[in-house]
Protein backbone atom coordinates (compact mmCIF):
# COMPACT_ATOMS: atom_id res chain seq x y z
CA UNK A 1 0.00 0.00 0.00
CA UNK A 2 1.06 3.50 -1.06
CA UNK A 3 0.67 6.62 1.48
CA UNK A 4 2.70 9.87 2.93
CA UNK A 5 4.09 13.03 1.07
CA UNK A 6 7.00 13.69 -0.19
CA UNK A 7 8.75 16.39 -1.93
CA UNK A 8 10.30 16.33 -5.02
CA UNK A 9 12.54 18.20 -7.55
CA UNK A 10 12.79 16.98 -11.24
CA UNK A 11 16.01 16.73 -12.79
CA UNK A 12 17.00 18.52 -15.88
CA UNK A 13 16.01 15.08 -18.04
CA UNK A 14 12.93 14.83 -16.37
CA UNK A 15 13.32 12.35 -14.20
CA UNK A 16 12.28 11.58 -9.82
CA UNK A 17 13.22 9.61 -7.34
CA UNK A 18 10.38 7.54 -6.20
CA UNK A 19 10.98 7.95 -2.48
CA UNK A 20 12.61 5.00 -0.80
CA UNK A 21 9.18 4.11 1.33
CA UNK A 22 7.66 3.61 -2.19
CA UNK A 23 10.00 2.27 -4.49
CA UNK A 24 10.27 -1.05 -2.24
CA UNK A 25 6.18 -1.27 -2.70
CA UNK A 26 6.47 -0.07 -6.38
CA UNK A 27 9.19 -2.85 -7.56
CA UNK A 28 11.38 -2.59 -11.05
CA UNK A 29 8.49 -1.68 -13.57
CA UNK A 30 5.55 1.00 -13.21
CA UNK A 31 2.76 2.69 -15.18
CA UNK A 32 1.92 5.91 -15.21
CA UNK A 33 -0.94 7.61 -16.82
CA UNK A 34 -3.72 10.41 -16.65
CA UNK A 35 -5.25 11.04 -13.19
CA UNK A 36 -7.68 12.99 -11.81
CA UNK A 37 -7.57 16.47 -10.64
CA UNK A 38 -4.70 17.12 -12.57
CA UNK A 39 -2.64 14.47 -11.06
CA UNK A 40 -0.41 11.61 -12.71
CA UNK A 41 -1.01 8.25 -11.61
CA UNK A 42 1.47 5.52 -11.13
CA UNK A 43 0.96 1.76 -10.50
CA UNK A 44 3.05 -1.24 -9.79
CA UNK A 45 2.49 -3.26 -12.63
CA UNK A 46 0.03 -5.71 -10.78
CA UNK A 47 -2.02 -2.84 -9.92
CA UNK A 48 -1.82 -1.64 -13.47
CA UNK A 49 -3.03 -4.78 -14.80
CA UNK A 50 -6.62 -4.92 -12.48
CA UNK A 51 -7.21 -1.40 -13.63
CA UNK A 52 -6.63 -2.26 -16.96
CA UNK A 53 -8.87 -5.44 -16.71
CA UNK A 54 -11.38 -3.21 -15.07
CA UNK A 55 -11.58 -0.78 -17.75
CA UNK A 56 -11.66 -3.20 -20.59
CA UNK A 57 -14.89 -4.60 -18.86
CA UNK A 58 -16.54 -1.66 -19.13
CA UNK A 59 -19.61 -1.95 -21.78
CA UNK A 60 -17.75 -0.85 -25.41
CA UNK A 61 -20.90 -0.16 -26.41
CA UNK A 62 -21.42 2.73 -24.27
CA UNK A 63 -19.56 6.25 -25.77
CA UNK A 64 -18.44 6.87 -22.20
CA UNK A 65 -16.88 3.59 -21.78
CA UNK A 66 -15.15 4.14 -25.10
CA UNK A 67 -14.00 7.80 -24.62
CA UNK A 68 -12.49 6.51 -21.11
CA UNK A 69 -10.59 3.61 -22.37
CA UNK A 70 -8.88 5.60 -25.07
CA UNK A 71 -7.68 8.27 -22.98
CA UNK A 72 -6.78 6.39 -20.06
CA UNK A 73 -4.87 3.55 -21.76
CA UNK A 74 -3.72 5.51 -24.89
CA UNK A 75 -1.94 7.57 -22.15
CA UNK A 76 -0.58 5.12 -20.43
CA UNK A 77 3.58 4.90 -20.20
CA UNK A 78 5.65 1.44 -18.91
CA UNK A 79 8.79 3.14 -16.79
CA UNK A 80 11.60 1.16 -15.40
CA UNK A 81 13.02 2.47 -12.16
CA UNK A 82 17.01 2.48 -12.41
CA UNK A 83 19.22 1.90 -9.61
CA UNK A 84 19.26 4.77 -8.15
CA UNK A 85 15.30 4.54 -8.05
CA UNK A 86 14.90 7.03 -10.53
CA UNK A 87 12.08 6.99 -13.40
CA UNK A 88 11.83 9.02 -16.74
CA UNK A 89 8.75 10.82 -16.55
CA UNK A 90 7.07 11.73 -20.60
CA UNK A 91 7.62 14.79 -21.34
CA UNK A 92 4.25 14.84 -22.91
CA UNK A 93 2.81 14.23 -19.40
CA UNK A 94 4.41 16.45 -17.78
CA UNK A 95 3.74 19.44 -20.41
CA UNK A 96 0.42 18.49 -20.13
CA UNK A 97 0.16 18.68 -16.73
CA UNK A 98 2.50 21.67 -16.08
CA UNK A 99 5.09 19.90 -14.14
CA UNK A 100 7.90 21.69 -14.27
CA UNK A 101 10.47 21.54 -11.63
CA UNK A 102 8.45 21.00 -7.52
CA UNK A 103 6.77 18.11 -7.78
CA UNK A 104 4.72 16.29 -4.98
CA UNK A 105 4.41 12.03 -4.61
CA UNK A 106 1.86 11.53 -2.48
CA UNK A 107 0.66 7.74 -1.54
CA UNK A 108 -2.76 6.98 -2.27
CA UNK A 109 -3.52 2.89 -1.46
CA UNK A 110 -3.00 1.28 -4.74
CA UNK A 111 -1.45 3.82 -6.49
CA UNK A 112 1.33 6.62 -6.36
CA UNK A 113 0.34 10.21 -7.64
CA UNK A 114 2.81 13.08 -9.16
CA UNK A 115 1.54 16.46 -8.45
CA UNK A 116 2.85 20.11 -9.86
CA UNK A 117 3.78 21.55 -5.96
CA UNK A 118 1.84 24.77 -6.86
CA UNK A 119 -1.30 22.94 -8.06
CA UNK A 120 -1.44 20.09 -5.40
CA UNK A 121 -0.79 22.72 -2.43
CA UNK A 122 -4.08 24.69 -4.45
CA UNK A 123 -5.54 21.53 -4.74
CA UNK A 124 -5.41 20.52 -0.98
CA UNK A 125 -6.20 23.86 0.52
CA UNK A 126 -9.55 23.75 -1.20
CA UNK A 127 -10.30 20.11 -0.15
CA UNK A 128 -9.04 20.75 3.02
CA UNK A 129 -11.82 23.60 3.71
CA UNK A 130 -14.57 21.03 2.85
CA UNK A 131 -13.23 17.64 4.55
CA UNK A 132 -15.45 17.70 7.14
CA UNK A 133 -18.49 17.37 4.84
CA UNK A 134 -16.55 15.25 2.42
CA UNK A 135 -16.03 12.63 5.06
CA UNK A 136 -19.68 13.39 6.30
CA UNK A 137 -20.82 12.25 2.85
CA UNK A 138 -18.72 9.38 2.91
CA UNK A 139 -20.41 8.25 6.05
CA UNK A 140 -23.47 7.90 4.59
CA UNK A 141 -22.03 5.03 2.00
CA UNK A 142 -20.71 2.60 5.20
CA UNK A 143 -16.97 4.40 5.20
Amino acid sequence: MFFGTYFHTLDNKGRIVIPSKLRAEAGRLVYILKGFDGALSIYKENEFDDLVKEIESLPFNKKNSRDYLRIQLASACQLEVDQQGRVQLPAHLLAKYGISKEVIIIGVGDHMEVWDKTTYEQYEKKVEQDFEKIAENLESHDL
